[in-house]
């Protein structure tokens, strides 16, 4: 079945408060999904973004970010008023998220709510508890104490808190009851609200593919609760970080800077922890998009003091393995595998054991300097066909910025003409490939240039800001869509949608 989609973040969708939420503007772009012959909505991860805001560096790997909380919903339930809701400022730029002001008014309107909330706690709440609590207790009391530790990292906090001494851990959880008390409120509400906006989602026959990173943050709920599954020394701290080697594009490689997995450990325990998060994620999402599938089969390890990737080594991972566990446990899994990069024989040969589909980006086929696998005329039907992803430039500004000779090359294989619009053009070829999934971001939609890039990798302050506005996804450019889907045998079927 060949079927489509729309990648955009939460993030990006129109709001009156600084931010896209889950809320009345999420079902609209849902409707718009609909009506454009839409199958899938893809977003990144949805987990509370740390320093630098990137959703690919979390407090954890579990939770929900509370931005995405709709305002106007909680008025709905009387935790809050629509005057203390405009009284507050959410930045001057509606085509941007303002990071800095939403972590100043945001949180402090939450803990209005939270005080309204214990008025009256719904006893679904108690259950939300119950349910989630091998990843909510750890969590909830991290935050608590990151919270009285002024935001420093767990591991720069007292002794007893860092390494989890049972007595410290006791004190801590009657100290700050209230606090962890709030931040499992968030995680409820969080989750209430996404519940509702999946099932209308699915209701309407649109599908969710989320985003789950490979690695998780070192300054996470996940490494300060579970220390003994990361590769970390007596201190705690690590003895290896996660990254790349350097290429062509860079001298110095990629230093990410994530705890790496002990798998050896994690083997012996049946792969309990990714069991867990794996299983969370497949109940959250109807696909999962797993990114940097190659470290899986072969990972890239940097002693932890460097400040480059120069001196890391490739190292076995758990492969197979870890999938066959995964599928005994968890049944069939409906993954997407982000296999980006070189790839050697031993990944293809991974990815073609899972079954999974892989990758191909249509902004990577077009270097003059070598042959490409990205090229649509090598692509089997298992794959999932991209223009960009969200660390792209979008299409319009790679034909400003890429080298001229890859531009050229771009129009004759493509046939574009600036008539039609050269996004349309990479648009249609994206949704004309074999490939039996096409997803294509809302920014390439629309025709954005650099300005409406979501990520530039390795640099800071820029990143993760891009909005759309309201009236950007209307009825004349869903019809548009609609159109193309019908001509390249991608329009979902009415009876397609009633699962």
């Amino acid at each position: 079945m060949r079927t489509s989609g729309i990648l955009m973040h939460i993030s990006s969708l129109p709001s009156p408060y600084g931010i896209g939420t889950m809320g009345k503007e999420a079902r609209k772009f849902v409707d718009f999904l609909e009506k454009a012959g839409q199958s899938y909505w893809q977003i990144l991860p949805i987990c509370p973004t740390s320093y630098g805001d990137s959703p690919y560096q979390s407090f954890s790997s579990f939770a929900g970010n509370p931005y995405f909380i709709d305002l106007d919903y909680l008025c709905k339930d009387k935790l809050l008023t629509k005057r203390e809701c405009t009284n507050c400022e959410w930045g001057d730029d509606p085509e941007y998220v303002d990071y800095g002001i939403l972590y100043e008014n945001r949180f402090p309107l939450l803990k209005k709510v939270y005080a309204r909330f214990k008025e009256n706690v719904p006893e679904r709440f108690y259950t939300f508890c119950q349910e989630n609590s091998y990843w909510l207790d750890d969590y909830a009391l991290f935050m608590a104490l990151k919270d009285a530790n002024d935001g420093v990292a767990w591991f720069e906090w007292d002794k007893d808190l860092k390494v989890r001494k049972p007595e410290a851990i006791a004190e801590a959880k009657e100290t700050y009851a209230e606090d962890i008390e709030f931040w499992k409120m968030l995680q409820y509400l969080f989750t209430e609200q996404w519940t509702d906006l999946k099932k209308y989602a699915n209701d309407k026959g649109i599908g969710i593919i989320g985003d789950v990173p490979i690695y998780v943050a070192r300054d996470s709920a996940d490494v300060w609760a579970n220390p003994g599954q990361f590769y970390l020394d007596e201190n705690l701290d690590p003895i290896d970080v996660s990254g790349c080697p350097p290429d062509a594009f860079s001298d110095d490689g990629q230093l990410w800077g994530n705890p790496l997995f002990r798998w050896d450990v994690m083997k012996k325990d049946d792969y309990a922890w990714w069991t867990r998060r794996i299983g969370f994620m497949a109940k959250l999402y109807d696909i999962v998009r797993i990114d940097h599938f190659r470290g899986f089969d072969s990972y890239y390890a940097i002693p932890g003091k460097d400040t480059n990737a120069k001196n890391g080594e490739w190292r076995e991972g758990p492969g197979m393995d870890l999938f066959c566990t995964l599928e005994k446990k968890l049944g069939k899994l409906n993954i997407i595998a982000e296999d980006l990069g070189y790839l050697t024989p031993s990944v293809k040969k991974l990815l073609k054991d899972t079954g999974f589909p892989g990758m191909k980006l249509l902004l990577f086929a077009f270097d003059s300097r070598e042959e490409s696998d990205y090229l649509p005329h090598t692509y089997s039907s298992n794959c999932v066909v991209y223009t960009g992803t969200h660390d792209n430039d979008t299409i319009m500004g790679w034909f400003k910025s890429a080298p001229k000779e890859s531009v050229k090359y771009a129009k004759e294989y493509l046939r574009l003409t600036k008539e039609e619009g050269y996004n349309w053009g990479m648009l249609k070829a994206v949704w004309a490939s074999v490939g039996n999934m096409a997803i294509v971001p809302m920014q390439d939609i629309l025709g954005l240039g650099n300005e409406g890039r979501m990520n530039m990798p390795s640099t800071l302050g820029t990143n993760w800001m891009w909005r759309a506005l309201d009236g950007d996804m209307n009825a004349a450019l869903a019809r548009k869509i609609c159109k193309n889907m019908q001509i390249y045998c991608r329009m979902r079927k009415p009876e397609e949608t009633e699962e």
